[in-house]
């Protein structure tokens, strides 16, 4: 009877132990490498799992590219809450466990609590510009570092119309989602190819009125060059408030406006504005009372004569939409408002669907764009 080689055996038993175990063992994290949008690098252990917010309306980003994004954060400023209440209740509906981040003050008013967020102990740190060099908020930036919290920087609000995809890469390289980050931001520019392609090249553009946080008072909050001034003017518009400000923003006089007798009138609002009877449109408002407070919005005293309520062209537009990845609809429906021959076979709509089956993990619901009737 032939002998038993008991070492080869054991070897044997040993291999096939630890080909199993490597089998089913999870396999090492790999180092994720993050350029911000400021130029700066910074290295992660490994795609993060608990994220700090330091705009909670960035949640809208990683719901593009991650199917439960509450799960990812850790702690947040409550800016998504106060300012954007009924997007913050669609998300409640699905992730209960939203009202369980802790909140580390209420947004860029200096309320950010360092030490709540360094107890958290979050693997990143994800800043808006106000807390990059430079920024008002920058001391926050650097007591997380110092901490050993890594930073990113993102930024769709103070340049959205550079910064979206960008941005988006960031997020996407956070999580360890690049594939569904590129995939979004190829449907972005594809969608903005499509404008610019239908884009009348040698027509007098439209004169607009673009009216932020458009209310029942004073007259007239409105965007400069910059910011959401980009947008406006690459779907085509003039905008009276340009010259105003090159930057960001710009407030007008109602002498001025009537000077400049815009073609259209299109003014944002959302929940922010219910209680002071401004313009309400997106989630949770329907069609009657949209209706009813943009016709008061243009009912104030020297608005009837502009040329853009005679000739009907009166629209309304959910203002947070612009401060997200999401202001690409923003831009459809500015185009098909300010050309609407050229853009006719643009729909913001069925976009708006296409995100809400392709990649939003909440989908989008209600109206978030208006005609005057």
């Amino acid at each position: 009877m032939a002998s038993i080689d008991f070492r080869s055996v054991t070897s044997a038993l040993i291999a096939c132990v630890l080909g199993l175990y490597l089998a089913i063992a999870p396999a090492a994290a790999n180092p994720v490498t993050i350029t911000d949008i400021t130029g700066r690098t910074v290295t992660l252990a490994q795609p993060a799992k608990r994220i700090i917010l330091a705009e909670g309306r960035q949640i809208l980003g990683l719901s593009l590219l991650y199917p439960d994004p509450v799960s990812l954060i850790a702690g947040w400023l409550g800016d998504f809450r106060r300012n954007d209440s009924e997007s913050y209740a669609l998300y409640r509906q699905k992730f209960p466990a939203i009202d369980d981040i802790p909140v580390l003050g209420m947004g860029n008013d200096g309320s950010f609590s360092v030490e709540k967020a360094i107890a958290i102990k979050p693997d990143v740190a994800v800043l808006g510009t106000s807390f990059a060099p430079g920024g008002r908020g920058n001391d926050v930036a650097r007591q997380l570092e110092a901490a050993g919290i890594p930073v990113v920087f993102t930024d769709f609000f103070v340049n959205p119309f550079d910064n979206t995809i960008p941005s988006m890469r960031v997020l996407g390289r956070v999580s360890g989602r690049e594939q569904q980050a590129e995939d979004y931001i190829a449907f972005y520019e594809a969608h903005m190819k499509r404008i610019a392609e239908r884009m009348p090249k040698d027509t007098k553009r439209p004169s607009i009125l673009f009216e932020t946080h458009a209310n029942t008072s004073d007259c007239c909050h409105a965007p400069g060059s910059g910011n959401i001034g980009r947008f406006i003017a690459f779907a085509g518009g003039d905008s009276i408030s340009a010259p105003v400000s090159k930057g960001p923003t710009a407030q007008l006089g109602l002498e001025y406006v009537i000077s400049q007798n815009p073609d259209i009138y299109v003014g944002t609002g959302g929940a922010h504005l219910r209680a002071t009877g401004g313009l309400v449109v997106g989630p949770g408002f329907d069609a009657d009372m949209i209706q009813q407070r943009l016709a008061a919005v243009v009912a104030r005293p020297g608005f009837s004569e502009l040329r853009a309520v005679k000739g009907k062209r009166v629209h309304g537009l959910f203002h947070n939409i612009m401060s997200t990845p999401l202001n690409l609809l923003a831009t459809e429906a500015l185009a098909c408002w300010l050309h609407p021959q050229a853009m006719k076979d643009i729909d913001p709509d069925a976009t708006m669907a296409e995100i809400n089956a392709r990649f939003l993990a909440v989908p989008m619901k209600g109206i978030y764009w208006a005609d005057l009737k």
